[in-house]
């Protein structure tokens, strides 16, 4: 089993959530991040730990990942809106710098890097009614995703017999994480309802998504981690289960059940319609120790719960440090990044506590 493993992106939505799963599981962990939303904290962190403070499109060194026994590389710009506000950066930050941590991993002697993939390289099915398997043929429609499926197409050929490159094709994520983002369709839909008294549908809600809890994000990757060399090796997974394919208008069901809020299907006809449904078929079968938990009514009705117990405010919903696109445009618009998405002041050094941000 991999014991001391190096996460990038260990400041954001998903890491702050996976650096203390690991912890509690007994490894020894440590973080590099660029750090654009090390500020954008809605509660307080169950767990924080060193960490350097790197651009992955040109820090790191082999030297520096020597030790390790794999790296689970999240770091990436994270959703379409941000793809279209500048292609190059996605391009350069989803998909050069990945290969190029690998290649440094590579080099140093790590033998396994899990790459933070996503479904959303499926495009929209032409018959919904068809899951689709990791086989399928590949129709990414926004730059976010083409990032996504480049990377993994330049990871491929650098698998040998002493790396192992592993891709993990996350669905729509969700769930409670010290730095939130309120800008993943069930998070939103959550917290409209549990701030404002609405859940707010734009689309017809018949669109299929496959919606994975954040929590099921770190037990799959810890599968990996666990799993024989012969199991993973430059292998693409679904990540979820079968329960995890629901349609927008459910998720929006869910979420009114468990808050009491009144919905709202707006059809809006420039809202996303794209719609596919996922098999996770394989991970069943290579990875038996890995069991999705939540099903999406249980982790809508969670998340209701835990956000009313912070309690979500209307501002905390629209705060912008808990929408990527705003956040970074308001790093853009004050200065404090440049043109090019690299630092241009020093920003503040990372807090050695959690801290909850109330604002």
């Amino acid at each position: 089993m991999a014991k001391r493993i190096l996460i990038t992106g260990h400041r954001g939505y998903i890491g702050s959530v996976m650096v203390p799963y690991f912890l509690e599981a007994g490894y020894e962990v440590h973080g590099a991040d660029t750090d654009y939303f090390e500020p954008c904290l809605l509660t307080r962190e169950r767990a924080v730990i060193g960490g350097r403070r790197v651009d992955l499109r040109d820090g790191l060194t082999p030297r520096e990942l020597e030790g390790f026994d794999a790296v689970i590389h999240l770091a990436a710009l994270s959703n379409d809106p941000i793809g279209n506000l500048n292609e190059r950066w996605t391009r350069e930050i989803n998909g050069d710098a990945a290969v190029r941590v690998a290649a440094l991993a590579r080099e140093a002697g790590v033998e396994r890097f899990l790459f933070s993939s996503s479904c959303i390289m499926y495009g929209a099915a032409a018959d919904p009614a068809q899951a689709v398997e990791e086989t399928a043929p590949l129709d990414p429609r926004t730059q976010y995703a083409r990032s996504k499926v480049d990377a993994e197409r330049a990871l491929s050929p650098l698998a040998s017999a002493h790396f192992s490159p592993v891709y993990l094709r996350n669905g729509t994520i969700y769930g409670l994480s010290p730095r939130m983002r309120f800008d993943t369709v069930l998070n939103s839909l959550a917290g409209s309802a549990v701030a404002g008294g609405a859940v707010r549908v734009f689309s017809d809600g018949r669109p299929w998504r496959p919606v994975v809890h954040v929590q099921d994000v770190c037990a799959a990757f810890r599968a990996v981690l666990e799993a024989p060399r012969e199991a993973v090796h430059n292998e693409a997974f679904n990540v979820g289960a079968g329960f995890v394919n629901v349609q927008i208008g459910a998720l929006a069901r869910y979420v009114a059940e468990a808050s009491g809020a009144r919905l709202e299907v707006l059809a809006q006809p420039d809202a996303d319609q794209r719609t596919y449904r996922t098999s996770f078929a394989k991970i069943g079968a290579r990875l038996p120790a890995f069991q999705a938990r939540w099903t999406p009514r249980e982790g809508a009705a969670r998340l209701v719960e835990e956000l009313r117990a912070l309690p979500l405010t209307r501002g905390r919903f629209a705060d912008e440090r808990f929408t990527r696109l705003h956040w970074l445009k308001k790093l853009l618009g004050e200065g404090t990044l440049g043109e090019d998405l690299r630092w241009t002041a020093r920003p503040p050094a990372p807090r050695k506590q959690g801290r909850e941000v109330m604002a």
